[in-house]
């Protein structure tokens, strides 16, 4: 069996220093995220990524489901053409996930994430909440079909694109290998995150489950920044990068799966210089992604995209959350303003803010709350900003597509 554990090697790439120069740039810039804006508006920025998270995670699995409809499920307001209505079930089990994950994690500090039994954990709680029809795999060259398990080792030889992975006889052995290996508490300082871009490979590689392997792994590295932890995490998406990217990533990964080429291209099995290139990739998306996030954090650039927004509302120019044309009184940037700066506010000062009289002010305030671009625990009680799909997009342009219609 050491023979079969030695094919996964290098598990860390040799001689690439840069990648360490890399990291601490991404490390270092996406600290400073959480210097952009309020707390309070941070943390209702991160629901909206998990949202995010899940449209681009999907998107790379070829799966397209707008974040609207995403959110529509979220509601329990499924389509009534069953394509439509399975994939938003696929969207809603990785946001249900996600959030799942990061809560064991805060209550679990020991936990090793890179552990089989922490893996398959993702995939099962992943793999329950689809509908049936997605846990059945056909084999393209034998038409063979089989079903997905969840949580369950792959029992049978697969092939994917080029790549043949390792037999299921030895995948036992190579998950404990990673669990040993990738477990963060090894690794230090900026090298967590190189370690981060080549366990997201080499858990590729390894492909344990019949189905899922893309989607458990991007899980497992949300759960890695966030044990790092990579501080402002959450405010930035790298399965947005992935996506965006699509055809690069997969590049990437094959680049990473090739054996090593001759006595100059590491020690191990694998291509040493493929690894260097695949986590080069990887933190070059990390960055592309924290520094988009940090451009649209400023806040005064905010301000503006938010005012442009409730000036487009009140024209007619852009839908609310209905679809329709619903206009806005111009006073809501006012009010959308105080809220972004200040956090939490009460319904008074939101409606003082606004230069409003008592009777038009909360009749104003009640709209912005329904439609989520206000938010509130209690009837009566303080007010943050909301980021809801009809309106995030042109907050935040490029974040997602548009919605239009």
């Amino acid at each position: 069996m050491t023979s079969e554990i030695h094919k996964i090697t290098p598990l860390y790439p040799e001689k690439a220093e840069e990648l360490h120069d890399l990291a601490l740039s991404v490390i270092q810039k996406s600290a400073a995220l959480g210097s952009r804006q309020h707390p309070v508006t941070l943390r209702s920025l991160q629901e909206l990524l998990r949202i995010i998270n899940s449209y681009y995670s999907n998107l790379i699995e070829g799966h397209n489901t707008h974040p609207y409809d995403i959110v529509r499920a979220m509601q329990r307001k499924y389509d009534t053409e069953p394509a439509k209505r399975n994939l938003q079930l696929e969207s809603v089990a990785h946001i249900t996930v996600q959030r799942d994950m990061e809560k064991r994690l805060q209550e679990d500090p020991e936990i090793n994430i890179a552990s089989q039994e922490f893996l398959c954990h993702i995939h099962r709680e992943f793999y329950r909440q689809l509908p049936e029809e997605f846990k059945i795999m056909k084999d393209p060259d034998t038409g063979r079909e089989s079903r997905v398990v969840p949580g369950g080792l792959r029992t049978q030889a697969v092939k994917v694109g080029r790549h043949v992975p390792p037999e299921s006889g030895s995948l036992d052995a190579l998950l404990v290998r990673f669990g040993e290996f990738y477990v963060p508490d090894r690794h230090h300082g900026a090298a967590k995150l190189v370690a981060t871009a080549a366990a997201h490979h080499r858990f590729m590689w390894i492909h344990p489950f019949l189905d899922g392997n893309g989607r458990v792994a991007r899980l497992f590295t949300e759960a890695y920044f966030h044990r790092i932890p990579v501080l402002g995490y959450g405010l930035w998406s790298v399965s947005r990068g992935l996506a965006r990217r699509n055809a690069d990533y997969k590049a990437a990964l094959t680049w990473a799966d090739a054996t090593r080429r001759n006595d100059l291209d590491g020690r191990g099995n694998l291509s040493n210089e493929g690894l260097i290139q695949f986590c080069r990739f990887f933190l070059e998306v990390c960055l592309d992604q924290v520094e988009y996030m940090g451009d649209l954090l400023k806040l005064e650039e905010l301000i503006q995209r938010i005012r442009h927004y409730v000036d487009l509302r009140n024209r007619g120019m852009v839908p609310g959350p209905s679809g329709e044309k619903q206009p806005l009184r111009p006073e809501a940037a006012g009010m959308l303003q105080h809220v972004l700066i200040h956090g939490d506010s009460t319904r008074g000062d939101v409606i003082q803010a606004a230069g409003l009289k008592e009777r038009t002010g909360r009749n104003l305030l009640g709209l912005l709350l329904e439609e989520g671009l206000l938010v509130s625990d209690t009837p009566k009680g303080e007010v943050r900003l909301g980021f809801p799909i009809h309106a995030a997009g042109w907050f935040f342009p490029d974040l997602y597509p548009t919605l239009t219609r």
